[in-house]
């Protein structure tokens, strides 16, 4: 086994994720989507992202996204099929991939001998995922490999977060953390997204995030000015731990020297897309 640096994947997926991330937050993502008769910005992210498991319904997106509530799912899945196919959206999402890099990163990065290099490295961390257990990964997996640099930079990213992001959940379900109380408890790490952005996107009511605080109270987890306990801490840094942990194929693949040349890479080109305003203002808190 590949011996890497403590936390090395940790560091180099969090500089790759936003070039995935990005373009859910984007509005080359409602525009392509809009073009195809697609509205609602909502939607429009639902059928982006669940588009490579088919033509899923409420309760399969439900289940492989975690933290929206079911409601929420059922006002766009699986009635957005009905306007756009996952063909479609799968096509709509590249799309917009292409449009929002160039605009970040400015085409002399796009055709750069840099860009092909972290393109190759990230592709072949990906491509030692494991597919069992990881509904997002395993069907992003089996899509094609774009050809242009910037766009299978993008698939490996998108590949490297899902694989990530499938270990965390079911480490989440071990913890007894339901959807609510892990945004509830990851923002009051102050690493989360703010609370009035959970709830707009994710469909949960003020009500909602108050009772889940107050369960994290019971357990211990939380205290009464709505920050972590030592033990919400250690909690917390625990899923993360076990979460690298089960995350680790990608990143042995590439071994200590090709994980810091994607991190230093990723880490420019990242910078970069967020100095151009990558992700909205009020995203973060």
């Amino acid at each position: 086994m590949t011996t890497l640096p403590e936390r090395a994947g940790r560091h180099c997926q969090a500089v790759v994720n936003p070039l995935h991330s990005a373009v859910y937050f984007s509005p080359d993502l409602t525009r392509e989507f809009a073009f195809l008769g697609v509205d609602d910005a909502r939607s429009a992210y639902f059928a982006a992202r669940a588009a490579p498991l088919g033509r899923v319904g409420t309760g399969a997106v439900t289940a492989a996204f975690y933290n929206f509530k079911h409601d929420h799912v059922a006002r766009h899945v699986p009635g957005v099929w009905d306007t756009v196919s996952p063909e479609e959206a799968l096509a709509a999402r590249l799309r917009a991939a292409d449009t929002l890099l160039r605009r970040l990163l400015g085409e002399e990065a796009i055709a750069s001998a840099e860009l092909a290099e972290a393109a190759g490295l990230a592709l072949r961390a990906a491509g030692a995922g494991s597919r069992p257990g990881r509904p997002l990964y395993a069907a992003n997996a089996d899509l094609p490999v774009p050809e242009a640099p910037h766009l299978a930079f993008w698939h490996a990213a998108t590949l490297l977060r899902e694989h990530r992001g499938d270990g965390h959940l079911a480490l989440l379900l071990t913890a007894g953390l339901d959807p609510l109380e892990a945004l509830v408890s990851h923002t009051a790490s102050g690493h989360g997204m703010s609370p009035r952005w959970i709830l707009d996107s994710r469909g949960w009511s003020t009500a909602e995030w108050e009772a889940a605080e107050e369960r994290l109270r019971e357990r211990g987890l939380l205290n009464t000015d709505g920050g972590l306990t030592e033990a919400g801490t250690r909690l917390r840094k625990d899923l993360e731990s076990d979460t690298d942990r089960l995350d680790r194929a990608p990143y042995e693949q590439l071994g200590a020297a090709g994980v810091a040349r994607l991190t230093e890479l990723a880490k420019g080109f990242t910078a970069t897309a967020l100095a151009a305003g990558a992700f909205p203002a009020e995203l973060f808190h």
